[in-house]
């Protein structure tokens, strides 16, 4: 018998070999990031969103601040760039409800490369790094819904993100996060808002890859309609 089987061994260990670099690989796939508008290199979804996580009521009739922060320059997925994937998503949502739109920027702005916003970006979340903001939201209190916007860097907001929930107090404001990446979205690192934002309720999320948003606004755009329909904030379409 073990005549017979000696053979195949040969077979045997290359086949196992096999399965196992192919695990390694899936896993390294599923991992990798980058560090333009959009991070996550997992195998792209278009869209996926976030359960409720409070019932809100109507939100009809409340004041809408869109704010994002969303880098332009060399991206990963489309090239160079002069309007981020992000603030495509946060144009569609304020022409759709007619929201004021406020850009979140570093006081120290992100270099134009690809590879140097990587390692800042990397070395800022071991960080845990605060970054200044080059200002601030004209008329603060006034707004009773907040959209917020930004990329997906090394599997989490950049840290910008944190500065900007940390500075205000969010007490009788509601939280609606977006982003986009290049692959998995809304990777469940929003659900810690609260824990940075003083008193802030939190309402569905949305997510898109953000190549179709840079690439495929026309895709996109009834997306984000139906995710604001879902809300209350918008009627159907006829």
């Amino acid at each position: 018998m073990k005549k017979k089987l000696k053979p195949y061994w040969d077979e045997i260990i290359f086949v196992l070999l096999s399965v196992v670099l192919l695990g390694v690989l899936v896993g390294m796939g599923k991992n990798r990031s980058t560090a333009n508008d959009t991070v996550s290199q997992a195998t792209p979804r278009a869209v996926q969103q976030q359960p409720a996580r409070t019932d809100l009521g109507n939100l009809k009739g409340k004041k809408i601040l869109v704010a994002y922060f969303s880098r332009t320059g060399e991206n990963y997925q489309v090239g160079m760039i002069e309007k981020g994937n992000t603030h495509m998503v946060a144009e569609m949502i304020a022409q759709e409800t007619g929201g004021t739109l406020f850009e979140i920027r570093p006081a120290d702005p992100y270099p134009v490369g690809y590879r140097d916003t990587t390692r800042r970006a990397q070395q800022e979340k071991q960080e845990k790094a605060r970054p200044k903001l080059a200002g601030d939201v004209p008329d603060w209190d006034s707004y009773d819904i907040v959209f917020l916007g930004y990329p997906i860097w090394w599997n989490d907001p950049p840290m910008i993100i944190y500065t900007f929930l940390e500075n205000h107090d969010f007490t009788g404001k509601t939280i609606i996060p977006f982003c986009t990446s290049a692959g998995d979205v809304l990777t469940g690192q929003e659900g810690s808002f609260p824990q940075h934002a003083k008193g802030a309720v939190m309402a569905k999320g949305f997510g898109v890859e953000g190549k179709r948003a840079q690439q495929q606004p026309e895709m996109v755009r009834p997306l984000v309609h139906q995710w604001l329909q879902g809300l209350g904030l918008v009627s159907a379409r006829k």
